[in-house]
């Protein structure tokens, strides 16, 4: 009979984790984050625990161990096979075993073993990792702990099993999470904004550059925990030495000082005021089943799909005249005009017309596909491709994916968006970073339509060339780069580089970087000096982040190496990853209690830890995940979409402009400004134009108005500027 004391699942199944405890230590814009995993057997036989997680992409997980009783077990880093093959062993002996490994298919995910866990016997898991937060737009950096975990789209033919999730609806998940942070930065901490309730912010010191965080009672482990932490003056570049490890070899990665530097690029005013007017813009909207749920819990009626229809009204009024674009909707099978198309009045209404007809009702996650294809069209002389993906990331062939990018980044600028909680970070970060562009999430109340224009706003800043880095060190010392190349520079994006330095290390004082590129045709350059003197209590922190830096190049060039040639590169990784303690795709950690020599009797139960996942009924998941031959192609109806509310004010002002940037003044201006076709019509100066009226109007109402959605309309506002100066606006605006 099933012991029902202590936590279940909705399966009435018994789950031996009780709670996790996360400590987040930030230092400036480095994250070092240690859970702490509390498993306790329940039950009247010995279990084996599986929990598959999901944590942030770019982390470098560097620390696992267990504590049974008062004796602590570490685990080793080992070629993966080698290492279940001892944790097999180790339970075919009746012994405990710890397992940490990283999926193959994508590195958000992880899968725990808690192995032989005898009745009544309590076990505290402890793992750390290290990650730079990101810079978003509004120069707030961005620490996410993923909580959700939802199911993963893989298509047919695509390398690799699925990763089998095992999760629940977020308001069931039987264990809790207790989070606190310490933030410490070299320049005053002004604020920290998230998704979560949070106690108020506890300043350490005067000068409030220290400062302690913490979730405030009550939270329900139902969303990511996402902190954006905002210091004075962010946009510092910096570098920070690192010494080596004493007991690691000189010459190694771990035994050499590491550099780690943190550049900003500023662009001059003159420059940032002007705005690309052309290029090729191609949108790749996610309608599969998965993009169906609401973007928060509080607006139940916007769903992510009806938000990214909004969000597409505002991206096409603000495109500039001349350029062309393109729109592929992304499911288990994927559509598209046959090419981009210049833009126009006439193209823009067509495209607006599919937008208002957009529903998520088709099926799994496709992106592979769309991306070829796109890929495969001849990109138009003098119009930069720019490329916006919006998506909820529940795809299960990302490395696939981001090789198919980083193969074609020469010919086009990558924006990515990750909707919705559980968004992967493995994918939306990495189609920014392979493609050259910018990544941005929309979880909990944010919305969309201002973070998918700060990321045009970037994609119509001038494109930067001629990318080079070059160090200036004292003689004797010499730097060997472990980043992959710089191939894109945004106004106010951060640029990351790692370096391992060899040599007099010790004996020199100062060394530079300069960045030097071509900006509209004119020549910039941005430089920075730094001490080589190790900075203190970093512990291996820079190594680490290094160490992850240099698998992640590494297993992407494998990658692309399989199946032509053997280059050695899998051991190399292999190395790397045992030599730092960081893992990677081909190793994971293995720990084996071997001391005690108590032998568990009796065939372990297996019980799987559900994570936190979007709830979704059996006929959606059917829906998300059928096969596309199951889909009628050539019969596909949309479903009626439901009854939408009423349209926002200033959606409904943004509806009417035409592609010019101008507006006409008719009953349905008259209505979204809140007025009667007489009130307006009655205010029109003689000399002045219906159309030129319309638009001051427009703008008026804007900036009257709406002040504080700027940055949704400013583009389009611009156009329409730009439109009243070629009809002699400015002149008719001072008679006015």
């Amino acid at each position: 009979m099933m012991n029902r004391c202590g936590l279940i699942t909705v399966q009435k199944e018994p789950v031996p984790l009780q709670s996790i405890e996360v400590e987040l230590e930030v230092r400036d814009h480095v994250a070092t984050v240690v859970s702490t995993l509390k498993y306790q057997n329940k039950e009247d036989k010995p279990v084996e625990a599986v929990f598959v997680f999901p944590l942030p992409g770019d982390a470098a997980v560097c620390h696992f161990s267990a504590v049974i009783g008062q004796k602590e077990i570490v685990a080793e880093m080992k070629e993966k096979q080698e290492a279940r093959e001892e944790y097999d062993d180790a339970l075919s002996s009746g012994q405990q075993a710890f397992l940490l490994e990283e999926s193959e298919q994508s590195p958000d995910i992880f899968s725990m073993k808690v192995g032989g866990l005898a009745p009544g016997e309590s076990a505290s898991i402890r793992l750390e990792y290290v990650t730079e937060l990101a810079v978003q737009a509004d120069d707030g950096l961005r620490f996410c702990l993923p909580a959700v975990l939802n199911p993963r789209y893989q298509p047919q033919g695509s390398e690799g099993a699925s990763v089998q999730v095992f999760s629940v609806p977020a308001s069931l998940v039987p264990y809790t999470l207790c989070f606190c942070g310490r933030l410490f930065s070299p320049r005053p901490i002004c604020k920290v904004e998230s998704s979560c309730s949070l106690e108020p912010l506890q300043y350490l010191n005067t000068d409030q550059t220290q400062a302690t965080v913490k979730l405030a009672a009550g939270h329900k482990f139902d969303r990511d925990v996402e902190l954006v932490i905002y210091y004075k003056d962010a946009h510092q570049p910096t570098a920070v030495v690192e010494a080596g490890q004493t007991s690691a070899e000189t010459g190694t990665l771990m035994g050499d000082p590491v550099v780690m530097v943190s550049l900003y690029p500023e662009f001059p005013q003159s420059v940032m005021s002007s705005v690309a007017s052309c290029g090729e813009f191609v949108f790749l909207l996610d309608r599969s089943g998965s993009m169906g749920p609401s973007v928060n819990s509080k607006e139940r009626h916007q769903t992510r799909i009806s938000s990214a229809r909004d969000t597409l009204l505002l991206l096409l009024k603000s495109l500039p005249m001349g350029c062309y674009f393109n729109i592929y909707n992304v499911f288990s099978w994927y559509e598209a005009c046959t090419c981009s198309v210049e833009y126009s009045q006439k193209t823009m209404k067509q495209a607006l017309k599919k937008v208002e007809e957009m529903e998520a009702n088709l099926g799994g996650t496709e992106i592979l596909k769309p991306l070829k294809h796109i890929y495969s069209q001849h990109c138009i002389p003098n119009q930069p491709r720019q490329l916006f993906v919006f998506t909820d990331g529940a795809v299960g062939n990302t490395k696939e994916i981001l090789d198919v990018v980083k193969k074609n980044s020469g010919s086009h600028r990558c924006f990515s968006f990750g909707i919705g909680q559980g968004a992967s970070s493995a994918l939306i970060n990495g189609l920014a970073k392979e493609g050259g562009g910018h990544a941005q999430f929309i979880r909990g109340t944010d919305r969309m339509q201002p973070k998918v224009m700060q990321s045009l706003r970037f994609a119509l800043q001038p494109a930067v060339e001629d990318i080079s880095v070059t160090w200036g060190l004292p003689k004797g010392v010499s730097v060997t780069v472990l980043s992959p190349p710089i191939t894109s520079i945004f106004q106010g994006h951060r640029s990351l580089i790692y370096g391992q330095l060899t040599g007099q290390v010790a004996a020199a004082t100062e060394g530079s970087v300069t960045v030097k590129y071509s900006l509209a045709g004119r020549p910039s350059q941005n430089q920075l000096h730094f001490s080589l003197k190790p900075a203190e209590d970093t512990g291996l922190t820079v190594h680490r982040l290094a160490a992850r830096t240099l698998i992640r190049s590494l297993e992407m060039e494998d990658r692309e190496l399989r199946g032509r040639q053997d280059g050695g590169i899998k051991e190399k990784v292999v190395q790397l990853s045992v030599q730092s303690g960081v893992s990677s795709c081909f190793t994971a950690f293995i720990a084996v209690n071997k001391a005690d020599g108590k032998v568990i009797q009796g065939p372990l139960v297996r019980r799987n830890v559900p994570t936190a996942g979007e709830y979704l009924s059996q006929n959606k998941l059917k829906q998300i995940f059928c096969h596309p031959s199951s889909l009628d192609v050539i019969g596909c109806k949309e479903a009626t979409a439901p009854k939408q509310p009423p349209r926002d004010p200033l959606l409904q002002l943004v509806s009417l402009q035409k592609a010019s940037g101008c507006w006409i003044l008719d009953p349905d201006l008259a209505a979204a400004l809140g007025k009667t076709s007489e009130e307006v019509e009655k205010s029109k100066p003689a000399m002045v134009s219906s159309e030129v009226w319309a638009t001051i109007l427009a703008l008026i109402w804007l900036h009257g108005f709406k002040m504080d959605a700027k940055e949704e309309w400013e583009l389009l506002a611009m156009k329409a500027a730009s439109w009243l100066r070629a009809q002699n606006g400015r002149n008719l605006i001072h008679k006015c």
